[in-house]
């Protein structure tokens, strides 16, 4: 919803780039009005042709439109406005009573003659200024998700905000980091405790009321460098939960593909990544953590070897950091290799030889034969069945568009997102915004979810260097 920083009746003028990123929000006002200037259903039209996620967005936008002009007369399309439902609350209590209006009328205020910016731009804020003067007891506000206009807009005294809809977190430190510290007291203050073995695993049934702001598969440990338990949690209530204690793949004998885990964060990662009962991982972290190299090093060892999964399918959003590089020839799984630089390079780590060339083609082979690289363009409409799917640089994504790939899981599938919510590159994706930092909040009740944050580069000094000081 808006964030309403002011109270009583308010008129929200919607730029153009709003409807773009969210159909839905048209609906998402209450019980305030919505104004659209004819410049913004101009530039939806401009936009609606193309298979872009924009396009698609806009083409719903003229859908919704269509569906609420069905149902009105040609009085309320030129002057009382539409009735807008709430898709949100659909109960009589919480039922909306907000109107949709069009520009219907040239609006006649003139702006300052130098003032710098697009057509469409200047135009949406004249008609802000219009609204004003013509209804000064209302509180116009203009919606959009561009920063420049909204500065623009406030040098003009036009009260402006961004959309806030679709804002997973008020601020992104809030977000669950997938594992929590014990007190030092924490043994001391259970009301009750009891151990058991089962299939070499150990477990613990604790009741008190730390538990309560636990979340399954939650890793938890005990306070210090060195820590004497690490464990994950399992059945949870508001009283009582299981832990069991981790696997410690620090060791040499407990190695996956050759890898080893080099702090606390990557011991949780690789446990999340191994557990049958997970179907879906998240994995967050600054460049040289580790993400893709220990999920890698997990995929190899339950397809190759476990033969837990049938094949390695690996995807991400081709969003380039400087100039693209245009069209690519070749398959689809050969347009994509430029983008799979990150994997290529972490399979070098995972194949190192002393053999000869032929004995490390052979093994290059091997892997090309279980790891498919694949575009998320031709996701839609499919099913993955016994998959480990792999979704690199996930950060970048709606949430929209995490929806679609999440649901391509069949039976026996696993998901694991892997992304830096520092380093976004998609257009009006903020940290808080993030297809990533919205499944990371939605799933971290879901007892075959887990997450973790990686907090150690263990890349190179240098690039721990970089990291923390430019």
């Amino acid at each position: 919803m808006i964030k309403k920083t002011i109270s009583g009746k308010r008129l929200f003028v919607l730029d153009t780039n709003v409807l773009m990123h969210d159909p839905t929000a048209l609906f998402r006002f209450d019980e305030h009005d919505i104004f659209l200037p004819m410049v913004v259903l101009e530039e939806l039209d401009r936009g609606k042709k193309g298979l872009s996620e924009v396009s698609r967005n806009v083409r719903q936008v003229s859908r919704f439109l269509d569906d609420l002009m069905l149902q009105a007369t040609h009085e309320e399309m030129m002057s009382s406005g539409l009735a807008l439902p709430n898709i949100e609350n659909q109960d009589e209590q919480h039922k909306a009573t907000g109107k949709l209006f069009f520009q219907t009328t040239e609006v006649e205020h003139v702006l300052p003659k130098d003032l710098p910016g697009l057509q469409a731009d200047n135009a949406i804020l004249a008609i802000a200024i219009g609204l004003q003067e013509t209804q000064p007891d209302t509180t116009v506000t203009l919606v959009s998700k561009d920063i420049n206009l909204r500065i623009k807009a406030s040098i003009l005294g036009i009260h402006a905000e961004d959309y806030y809809n679709d804002k997973v977190l008020d601020d992104v430190d809030l977000l669950y980091l997938g594992s929590g510290e014990l007190p030092t007291d924490f043994w001391e203050n259970l009301k009750h405790l009891e151990s058991w073995t089962h299939e070499g695993k150990t477990f613990y049934k604790v009741t008190g009321d730390i538990v309560k702001n636990w979340h399954p598969n939650q890793l938890i440990y005990s306070p210090g460098e060195e820590s004497t338990i690490e464990a994950v949690v399992r059945n949870h209530n508001e009283s009582t939960a299981d832990i069991e204690i981790l696997a410690d793949y620090r060791k040499d004998n407990q190695a996956v593909w050759g890898i080893n885990a080099r702090n606390r964060e990557q011991n949780f990662a690789l446990n999340l990544l191994m557990d049958p009962e997970v179907d879906f991982v998240t994995l967050l972290g600054q460049a040289g953590t580790g993400k893709t190299l220990l999920t890698l090093a997990a995929a190899l060892a339950q397809t190759t070897e476990q033969k837990q999964y049938s094949e390695i399918i690996m995807t991400r959003v081709t969003v380039p950091v400087g100039e693209d590089i245009g069209f690519l020839p070749g398959t689809e799984e050969e347009k994509m290799t430029p983008w799979m630089g990150a994997l290529m390079d972490n399979l070098e780590v995972l194949n190192q030889t002393d053999s000869d060339d032929w004995g490390r083609q052979a093994t290059n082979d091997l892997l090309n034969r279980w790891i498919k690289i694949r575009s998320l363009n031709f996701m839609r409409g499919r099913t993955f069945l016994n998959r480990f799917i792999i979704i690199d640089e996930a950060q970048n994504l709606t949430s929209k568009q995490m929806k679609t790939l999440i649901t391509r899981a069949g039976p026996g599938t696993k998901i694991v997102c892997l992304g830096n919510i520092a380093q976004i590159d998609t257009p009006y994706l903020s940290e808080t915004t993030s297809g990533l930092t919205y499944v990371v909040d939605r799933f971290k009740k879901w007892p075959h979810s887990g997450h973790i944050t990686l907090l150690r580069g263990e890349r190179s000094r240098l690039a721990d260097y970089a990291s923390e000081t430019l």
